[in-house]
């Protein structure tokens, strides 16, 4: 509260307070260039590589989903995927329930 006291008394007396308005100015700009190089950017570049993943799916596929249900893709429609769960049991899933394909890590 003594700081924004002092501040308007500098104001009013027509003195600049310290610091100067153009540093303040400088630091936000450079809070906002940090956080979209080191949150935004990496999390934008994650989203296309998953919509790629999912637009490039095709029958055979092993897949799981965001709920932890393991499958085999069985027939791919425009929003929707028809996988295989266990012999005869078949669910229908929205293609963006897809969150990636474990065969590739089943091998490892």
């Amino acid at each position: 509260m003594n700081f924004l006291t002092l501040v308007l008394q500098a104001q009013a007396a027509g003195q600049q307070p310290a610091g100067g308005g153009w540093s303040m100015w400088v630091m936000f700009i450079l809070i906002i260039v940090v956080m979209w190089f080191f949150m935004i950017r990496p999390q934008r570049k994650q989203q296309k590589e998953l919509q790629k993943f999912r637009d490039g799916l095709q029958k055979g596929d092993k897949i799981v989903t965001i709920g932890g249900i393991y499958g085999t893709v069985v027939e791919i429609k425009e929003k929707t995927l028809l996988i295989e769960v266990d012999s005869n049991v078949k669910i229908k899933v929205d293609k963006n329930s897809v969150v990636k394909d474990f065969s590739e890590t089943a091998q490892q």
